[in-house]
């Protein structure tokens, strides 16, 4: 380890809940013990990370807390200005709303201003919604690409669905998207009028939680049985 290295705090990315549930339940305890250690933070969202940190860990004193959120509504150019406390020796966690940091997340871009300054980043283990889909998918794990959302409108909507399943007819590749889930039953729509038959189609709702539904099954069988997804997080996996 470099001297710099050596007396610079590190950057912890912790896993956050993806829905009602115990901490203990899905969270390692490491994760509890970082929060110890670390009163500098920079969030998604403040207040669902001191409700977070209160969770997992009710005797961190709140009032201690220094907490900088990154998101659509923070300017970038201030992110630099976030490490400081890294700089003087001290901790500090980074948090997404839901999951692993740095994934689907804007967490990414602090860890690459981290690596720009030689500052080690730590990742710990927890609950990555898109990971877990795959895993429990059953699709080709070795070949899989995130695609993230699909485009709001209609038709491009529609064209992006065929484009990912022909792509997944040639390579193999299985193919992983989201949608915000108030437009999740219009996505699942399109996915069962475009798609071919013998697609495979998983759909995994509310991971980790108690609720956490995931199937695997064709989109003809699908379109016997669509299942609930309004309003409920999840993540959609394509296999031509």
């Amino acid at each position: 380890m470099e001297e710099s290295e050596a007396k610079q705090g590190k950057i912890y990315l912790i896993p956050s809940l993806m829905g009602e549930i115990e901490p203990l339940e899905v969270l390692p305890l490491s994760v509890k013990k970082v929060l110890d250690l670390c009163d500098h933070y920079i969030v998604e969202n403040e207040k669902s990370a001191r409700a977070f940190i209160k969770k997992v860990f009710p005797a961190k004193n709140q009032q201690e807390l220094i907490l900088y959120t990154t998101n659509k509504f923070s300017d970038p150019a201030d992110y630099p200005a976030y490490l400081e406390a890294a700089r003087k020796g001290e901790h500090i966690g980074v948090i997404s709303e839901a999951g692993a940091p740095g994934i689907a997340d804007p967490g990414a871009e602090i860890v690459n201003l981290a690596h720009a300054e030689g500052i080690r980043v730590v990742p710990l283990v927890g609950p990555s919604s898109i990971f877990m889909a795959m895993m429990a998918s059953g699709m080709n794990g070795q070949n899989f690409a995130f695609t993230g959302y699909l485009p709001i409108d209609s038709q491009e909507r529609k064209r992006a669905i065929k484009n990912l399943e022909n792509h997944s007819r040639k390579t193999g590749q299985s193919q992983i998207f989201m949608e915000t889930p108030y437009r999740n039953e219009k996505l699942m729509k399109d996915l069962i009028s475009i798609c071919h038959p013998e697609t495979r189609l998983c759909v995994a709702r509310e991971i980790s939680t108690l609720q956490e539904y995931i199937r695997t099954q064709t989109i003809s069988a699908w379109k016997k049985n669509l299942p609930d997804l309004e309003k409920k997080p999840s993540i959609f996996i394509l296999s031509a």
